[in-house]
């Protein structure tokens, strides 16, 4: 449910009651038991305005509150802070329903929003590399969150499929006789062994220019040859997808060729709107305060990034209808999307009620601060990182002993590739973080592992008892009213989440939401002999409740849990 909303709504209604005109203002969580379960602290910025003293104001506010059993008690604070305690009866009853609902109580949205989200874009003629992970991972996180909260979203896998490189890997594939298709197993080495020839050659490197020139021009064998170094590529990035377990499909790739058309109108519609201008020969757009221009075409014609990204925008707005488009790349492109974003508002393609974001992100780094890369310095495939996860938590798992011999395997990968993809959304995106095995699967901490374990100690527990739990949720103990408030406020931090663009609010919230479970475990027995029959089904309820949510709250990550563990 929307606590927050729901709170607020009772508030802004006591200003009405009480005469106060302002704009709504929003209570913020408390932050220790001692002063409730929220705060209202816009007494003081009304004072200001009204001209009264802040706690006369937070007076007013306190006798007109009428929340229909939700507020059990009110307190006003200091200069005016308002504290307010949720009262239990009514939690249990909104845990209850939450409980016996598959969507925990959440309603998608009445209106949802059309929402691109572009995110992975690998490069073609080349595996993908680690370098890919955080765009393929908090994309896909974006996507499954908006779909649940009732976006219609489309995925756009924007793939690099056009350029010199192509020439390049169709005149080496030319060249080097039937051996060469065999090789295209391994599109690494063979664009390595493309590239070393190319700047060894330079009647080769001519002759891939003049493939470029066919490729682009239409020619029937060249587009076939493309064709299939296209497949090949993305046939290995589908191996990641599926390892991954994210939900890009072929359909979601819309390549930059495929803009290729649009680019002279793109060109043509950018002069016509007078913000076109010439540069040293180059069609440039300048922002304004800024020397540094956004390059649309250059002096021999041909396009670049810039104008295919405007392109894309202009597909997505025009033809897909998108109102919000969340671009999930890394903080490096942050000035060239500004430009870009710029260049498309001052342009028209993009109205003011269509929301582009720059959903950005730090660096991967190892335990030295430095650049994530092979021993060697080369660049880490991201399907051998994922085998090894698979593979070190396999040894984790069978030195526990506690897997029957054939479900090793499935276990080991939920739990390998959980580690990656929660370490990955458990930081701050905007940051740079450090990737460190045995960090990410420890059974202590911010972890996937850690939720894993608690979700399977619950279903442990039911195991053990086997019988149908009912009755009423009753919140006694004052751990057990924090453990269901935690609980109610689930709607909130996926709210928060989807509004910023920042999955590390989910897993923030699950790791608050397990610690505490945990506390709860601890102290408030569950099937110890001699608790009452009904604070037993209580206790039973509130655990099922949590490891619902817990599930839900991986599922939104991307990430599966297990019965046993």
């Amino acid at each position: 449910m929307k606590l927050k909303s729901e709170i607020n709504q009772h508030i802004q209604e006591a200003f009405v009651k009480a005469g106060i005109e302002a704009e709504p203002m929003s209570v913020t969580e408390a932050g220790k038991p001692e002063f409730g379960d929220y705060q209202f602290n816009g007494a003081m910025a009304l004072a200001k305005v009204l001209g009264k003293n802040p706690r006369q104001i937070a007076t007013e506010i306190v006798e007109k509150i009428d929340a229909d059993g939700m507020i059990s008690r009110t307190e006003i604070a200091g200069p005016g802070f308002i504290n307010l305690w949720i009262d239990s009866v009514w939690m249990g009853e909104k845990l209850q329903e939450m409980l016996h609902d598959g969507r925990l109580s959440i309603l998608p949205k009445a209106q949802g929003v059309k929402t691109v989200v572009d995110y992975s874009s690998p490069n073609m003629a080349k595996q993908m590399h680690v370098g890919h992970l955080r765009s393929t991972i908090i994309g896909d996180t974006l996507a499954r969150l908006f779909t649940f909260l009732g976006d219609e979203v489309i995925r756009q896998n924007h793939i690099g499929d056009w350029g010199t490189q192509f020439g390049m890997l169709i005149a080496y594939l030319e060249t080097s006789g039937e051996d060469a298709y065999s090789s295209l197993g391994d599109l690494e080495q063979f664009y390595k062994d493309a590239k070393v020839k190319f700047d060894s050659d330079p009647v080769f490197a001519d002759m891939a220019r003049e493939y470029v020139v066919k490729l682009q021009g239409g020619d029937a064998h060249c587009r076939t040859l493309w064709q299939q170094f296209i497949d090949v590529s993305l046939g290995h990035c589908e191996e990641a997808y599926r390892t991954l377990d994210v939900t890009l499909t072929r359909k979601d790739v819309r390549a930059e060729s495929s803009y290729n058309e649009m680019l002279t109108a793109v060109v043509e519609d950018l002069r016509s709107g007078t913000i076109l201008q010439e540069s040293d020969g180059a069609q440039c757009v300048f922002m304004e305060g800024s020397d540094v221009p956004l390059i649309i075409q250059k002096r021999d014609g041909g396009f670049l990034y810039a104008t295919t990204d405007l392109a894309a925008i202009r597909y997505r707005t025009e033809v897909l209808g998108a109102k919000r488009i969340s671009y999930v790349v890394d903080a490096r492109q942050a000035g060239h999307f500004k430009q870009v974003f710029d260049a498309a508002r001052r342009a028209g393609f993009v109205g003011e009620d269509v929301w582009l974001e720059h959903v950005s992100f730090g660096m991967m780094l190892d335990k030295s601060g430095r650049p994530f890369k092979t021993r060697d310095g080369g660049t880490v495939k991201l399907i051998d990182l994922l085998d090894e996860a698979v593979s070190r938590a396999k040894a984790m798992i069978e030195d526990r002993g506690t897997q029957e011999a054939a479900e090793v395997e499935k276990v080991a990968r939920i739990v390998g590739i959980g580690a990656v993809k929660y370490a990955e959304l458990s930081v701050n995106r905007e940051s740079n973080y450090i990737f460190d095995w045995d960090k990410m699967l420890s059974f202590e901490g911010n972890t996937s592992l850690y939720l894993q374990y608690a979700y399977a100690r619950i279903q442990s527990i039911f195991r053990k008892y086997g019988e149908k739990i009912d009755g009423d949720i009753l919140l006694g103990d004052p751990l057990e009213a924090r453990l269901g408030m935690m609980l109610l406020r689930f709607e909130d931090a996926l709210n928060a989440a989807a509004r910023e663009s920042m999955p590390h609010y989910i897993t923030s919230y699950l790791y608050e939401l397990t610690t505490l479970f945990m506390k709860f475990y601890e102290q408030n027995p569950i099937l110890k002999e001699g608790i009452p029959a009904e604070l037993r089904e209580s206790r039973l309820q509130l655990a099922s409740l949590t490891a619902r949510t817990i599930r839900k709250g991986l599922d939104m990550l991307g990430i599966q849990v297990l019965d046993r563990l």
